[in-house]
């Protein structure tokens, strides 16, 4: 990878942004690679969670700035077949069926905002500032707004989008944007933690309960959907992951795929 570094351990990946000189901005490069990255990710047997971490000062400082000066000059087509790009990489992580956590060590600018609300959980280093800059250039967060309003909800939104500007991690914690926020000498094992909680619980019903959310959020309660959750807790308790969970509580014993 020319952007990023892939590392698989017990099975956690951990994918990292590697580009610390331009403090982890992407490029066409780096949302190609993520993309496919984590499509394969999508379909490892051997993954159970993924981090999404960054080398450097920065976590991601947005887009690149040769890649914005190459865009200034894209015809309407050229804009929307780069946004699609950017669109899909977004979803890659966002629907990726294993968890994905955001280890957040340093600043996140602009469309790292996007990378880091596609994830399912977020962890922040407390020196790190945030800032949906867009609008400073005479653009809009258009593209990762789908995933940025879902974080930190429509009234923060409304405030940062028109704003642009920039934030504490303690306030992204108090809209929602991060779960946590640690110091820096206590981000690993944080993240460590997590990924522990992770790992120790059903892989189908960790992939189910993602989904679930995504399903759910949002929609209005009606038959329609009772009668969808009622569907699903009877699948996943005929399932074969599910019987032996209750099994395994039953029995006192650790189910079979505590490793």
């Amino acid at each position: 990878m020319e952007t990023l570094s892939i590392a698989i351990q017990q099975s956690v990946a951990t994918v990292t942004l590697n580009r610390p000189d331009v403090r982890n901005a992407f490029n066409e490069a780096t949302i190609a690679e993520i993309t496919q990255v984590f499509r394969q990710l999508d379909t490892e047997p051997s993954v159970r969670a993924v981090v999404l971490a960054a080398n450097g000062l920065a976590f991601c400082a947005g887009a690149d700035l040769n890649w914005m000066k190459k865009m200034a000059d894209y015809t309407h087509a050229e804009n929307l077949a780069d946004a699609g790009q950017l669109a899909a990489m977004l979803a890659a992580i966002y629907h990726c069926s294993k968890p994905v956590v955001a280890k957040v060590q340093g600043d996140c600018y602009a469309g790292g905002m996007g990378l880091v609300a596609a994830c399912d959980i977020a962890i922040s280093v407390d020196s790190a500032n945030y800032c949906l800059s867009e609008v400073k250039l005479g653009l809009i967060p258009a593209t990762i707004s789908p995933y940025v309003i879902k974080a930190m909800g429509e009234s923060a939104a409304r405030r940062y989008f028109i704003t642009a500007e920039r934030f504490s991690a303690s306030e992204a914690q108090r809209i929602g944007f991060v779960h946590e926020v640690v110091a820096a000498d206590a981000l690993d094992s944080k993240v460590a933690e997590i990924v522990k909680a992770l790992v120790t619980n059903s892989p189908n019903a960790v992939r189910q309960a993602k989904k679930l959310v995504q399903d759910v959020a949002s929609r209005e309660v009606t038959p329609e959907l009772v009668a969808a959750t009622v569907e699903g807790i009877a699948h996943i308790r005929a399932s074969d992951e599910g019987r032996e969970g209750v099994r395994s509580f039953l029995e006192k014993r650790k189910p079979s795929w505590v490793v």
